[in-house]
C-alpha cells in the first residue's frame, strides 16, 4: 500500500471545506448554488477519507506494517528539528476509522437537519474543517504537529458554538469554549516544551520521544505529563475546565453529535494513550488522572439528574462517560479506555442525533417535559433513542456495558476501590438520569394526540446504522470470559496496556454487581418518572438544578475579577499615574516651549542682548578652563 494515502485522509476534508468555503462565498456574492452541491462535497470527502482509512486498515491487518508520511521539514534551528509528518500506526488507524465513519454519518445527518437554512454552505466548510482538523490531530507523527489539529478542532468548535451568532448567547458560549480551551491549551504548550528541555534531543516524533524517555528527569517527566493533562481537561471537559461543554448546545445538533462523538472531546483521551510511554512511568500523575475522571464523572452525573434542557443531559452525560475513560488511562488501560471512546461514539452520536430528530419536529423545543406535553409519533427516532440509553446505561449485550465494565474491573483490580465504588455509583447514575429522560419523553402519559411527523431519511438511515454499532460494537473486545478474544486489546498492544488477570469467579460478580446497579437505577427512574405529570415539571431552583452554581463562582472569581482588575489598570494606573504623569509632562514641555518661543519677538536689540550674554558665558567659560 502506497503510504502517500495516509495525508489524502486528511486532505480529503480539508479539500471539501475549501471548496465549500469557495462555493458558498460565490453563493452569496453572485449566484445562487444549490444545497445538493455543498452536500455532495460536504458528504463526499468524509466519505473519501473513511474509504482510505479501510483500505489501509485491511492491509495493517493483513501485513502488520505501520504507515509514516514526511512532507517536508518545517523547523530546523539548533537542536530543534520538527517534520511536517503524518504517522499511520495501530492506534492512528484505530481512531481515525470510526472518526471518519461516524464523522461521515453525522455529516448526512446533518443534510436532513440544516436543510433551507441560509448558512447551509459555511456550515458544511466548518464541518469539514472540523473533521480535518481531527484527523491532523490524529495522524500527527510528533506532539508539535499534533498540537496544529489540537488547536484546529478549538477553533471550529468556537466556530460551530457560535454560527447562530446573530443571537448573543450563542457567542458567549463560543467564547466560554474557546477561553476555558486556551487556559488548557497553555498547559499543553508548556507540557510539550518541558518534555522538549528534559529529553534534549532534536527529533521530536513520538517514536523518538518514546526511545529516549528514559533518559529524562523524573522530575521534569511528571511536570510534562501534568501539564500535558491540564490541555486534556480542556478539551475533554474534565474538573475544573468542564464548565464550557454544556454551553456549547448552542450549536445546531449535527455540531453536538460531532463534538461528543467523533472529535474534539475524545482529543485529550487520545492524546495521553499517545503518551502512553510517558505517563505509563508517573504513576502519582496516572492515579491523578484516573481521580480527577472519577470525580469528573460523578459531578456530571450527578448534575444530569435536574437538568431539562435535552442537549444539555447529554452534554453532562458525556462529560461523565469521558469522566469513566480517563479513570481506564490514568491507570494504564488505554486499550480499556479507547475502546469506551469507539462504543461511546456510537450510541452518543445515535442520542444526540435522535434529539436533534425530536428537536426540529417539535420546532426546535429542548425542553424535556415541554417536550412531552407536545408528544409526536417518531418511531424509529424512539427506537434508536432507546437502544442509546440502554447502551449508555450499560445493560448487557449493549456495547456500553462491555467497555464500561471493562474499566471499572480495571479500577477494582488496581486496588482503587474508591474510584471503583464512585464509578460503581456514577453507573447507578447514568442509568437514573438517562432513563428520567426516556420515560418523560416517550413514557409519561400524555392525553393529547401524537400525530406521525415523517423524518427525512437523512436522519433516519444514520440513525439505524449507528443503532447497529451501539447493539454490537461491544462483541469488538469481548472479555475471555465471556468466550471472547480481546480484539481491541490485541489491535492496541503497541500502548503497553495494562491487562486484566482476574479469576473470572470475580470478573462474573463484578459484572453481575454492574448490571444490578444499573437496574437499579433504571428502576428508580420508571418509579419515578413513567408516571410522572408532565404538565407539573420539576423546579429548575436547588443546588443541583443549578449546577453547584459553578458556573456563578468562575464568574465571580475569574471574570467578574479580571474586570475590575482590568477597570482598576485602566482608570487608576493607565489614566491617572501613567497618563496623569506622562501627559502632565508633556503639558509642561509644550508650555515651556511656548514661553521660549517668545523670545523670537523680532527685536533685534533683544537678539543682540541674548547674543552678548552667550558670547560673555563662553569667554568666562574658556578664561576659567584655561587657567588664565
Amino acid at each position: 500500500m502506497d503510504t502517500s494515502l495516509l495525508v489524502w485522509i486528511i486532505l480529503a476534508p480539508l479539500l471539501g471545506a475549501a471548496l465549500n468555503g469557495g462555493l458558498y462565498f460565490y453563493n452569496i456574492k453572485k449566484k445562487p448554488i444549490p444545497e445538493i452541491v455543498f452536500s455532495l462535497i460536504g458528504t463526499g470527502t468524509p466519505l473519501i477519507a473513511f474509504l482510505i482509512t479501510l483500505s489501509l486498515f485491511c492491509t495493517m491487518y493483513d501485513t502488520g506494517v505501520s504507515y509514516k508520511q514526511e512532507l517536508f521539514t518545517w523547523v530546523n534551528i539548533g537542536d530543534l528539528n520538527i517534520s511536517m509528518a503524518f504517522l499511520g500506526d495501530k492506534l492512528a488507524i484505530f481512531m481515525s476509522m470510526f472518526v471518519t465513519f461516524i464523522g461521515w454519518l453525522i455529516h448526512i445527518y446533518a443534510i436532513g437537519y440544516m436543510t433551507k437554512d441560509e448558512g447551509f454552505g459555511k456550515f458544511f466548510a466548518y464541518f469539514n474543517l472540523f473533521l480535518a482538523s481531527m484527523l491532523i490531530l490524529v495522524l500527527a507523527d510528533n506532539p508539535v504537529i499534533l498540537f496544529i489539529g489540537w488547536e484546529g478542532v478549538g477553533l471550529c468548535s468556537y466556530l460551530l458554538i457560535a454560527f447562530y451568532y446573530s443571537e448573543s448567547e450563542n457567542v458567549i458560549a463560543g467564547n466560554k469554549a474557546f477561553i476555558a480551551n486556551r487556559v488548557g491549551d497553555f498547559g499543553f504548550i508548556l507540557g510539550i516544551v518541558t518534555l522538549f528541555f528534559a529529553l534534549g534531543q532534536v527529533d521530536l516524533s513520538f517514536g523518538s520521544l518514546q526511545a529516549n524517555i528514559a533518559n529524562a528527569s523524573p522530575e521534569l517527566l511528571a511536570l510534562s505529563g501534568f501539564l500535558l493533562f491540564v490541555g486534556a481537561m480542556g478539551k475533554s471537559a474534565q474538573i475544573p475546565l468542564y464548565v464550557w461543554l454544556p454551553d456549547a448546545m448552542a450549536g445546531p445538533t449535527p455540531i453536538s453529535a460531532l463534538i461528543h462523538a467523533a472529535t474534539m472531546v475524545t482529543a485529550g483521551v487520545y492524546m495521553v494513550a499517545r503518551f502512553h510511554f510517558l505517563y505509563s512511568g508517573i504513576e502519582e500523575i496516572g492515579t491523578f488522572i484516573a481521580y480527577i475522571g472519577a470525580f469528573s464523572a460523578l459531578l456530571a452525573a450527578v448534575i444530569a439528574t435536574r437538568q431539562q434542557d435535552i442537549k444539555k443531559i447529554l452534554a453532562y452525560s458525556t462529560m461523565s462517560q469521558l469522566g469513566y475513560m480517563f479513570i481506564a488511562v490514568g491507570l494504564g488501560f488505554y486499550s480499556s479506555g479507547l475502546f469506551h471512546v469507539l462504543t461511546h461514539a456510537f450510541f452518543k452520536a445515535m442520542l444526540f442525533m435522535g434529539a436533534g430528530g425530536m428537536i426540529i419536529a417539535l420546532h426546535h423545543e429542548q425542553n424535556i417535559f415541554k417536550m412531552a406535553q407536545h408528544r409526536v409519533n417518531l418511531p424509529i427516532i424512539g427506537i434508536t433513542f432507546l437502544i442509546g440509553v440502554i447502551a449508555i446505561s450499560g445493560i448487557p449485550p449493549f456495547s456500553g456495558f462491555f467497555s464500561k465494565d471493562a474499566i471499572l474491573a480495571a479500577a477494582f483490580q488496581e486496588g482503587q476501590y474508591l474510584i471503583w465504588a464512585i464509578g460503581m455509583f456514577t453507573a447507578f447514575l447514568t442509568a437514573f438520569y438517562m432513563f428520567r429522560m426516556y420515560f418523560i419523553l416517550f413514557v409519561a402519559p400524555n392525553n393529547h394526540a401524537k400525530p406521525y411527523v415523517r423524518t427525512s431519511p437523512t436522519i433516519t438511515i444514520p440513525l439505524l446504522i449507528l443503532a447497529v454499532g451501539a447493539v454490537g460494537a461491544g462483541f469488538l473486545n469481548l472479555p475471555t470470559v465471556l468466550g471472547g478474544e480481546h480484539m481491541v486489546d490485541t489491535w492496541l498492544a503497541q500502548t503497553n496496556s495494562i491487562e486484566l488477570h482476574m479469576s473470572h469467579a470475580t470478573e462474573y460478580i463484578l459484572m453481575i454487581v454492574s448490571v444490578l446497579v444499573a437496574a437499579a437505577g433504571i428502576f428508580v427512574a420508571y418509579k419515578k418518572y413513567a408516571n410522572f405529570d408532565i404538565n407539573k415539571p420539576e423546579s429548575e431552583e436547588g443546588i443541583i438544578a443549578n449546577k453547584f452554581y459553578i458556573d456563578e463562582l468562575y464568574d465571580f472569581v475569574f471574570v467578574k475579577s479580571s474586570q475590575k482588575l482590568a477597570t482598576f489598570i485602566d482608570k487608576t494606573i493607565d489614566m491617572k499615574i501613567i497618563d496623569g504623569f506622562i501627559m502632565g509632562a508633556c503639558n509642561q514641555f509644550v508650555e515651556f516651549g511656548k514661553k521660549v518661543a517668545t523670545l523670537q519677538n523680532a527685536n533685534v536689540r533683544f537678539y543682540a542682548a541674548f547674543m552678548l550674554v552667550g558670547m560673555s558665558c563662553v569667554f568666562i567659560y574658556l578664561y576659567i578652563s584655561l587657567g588664565l
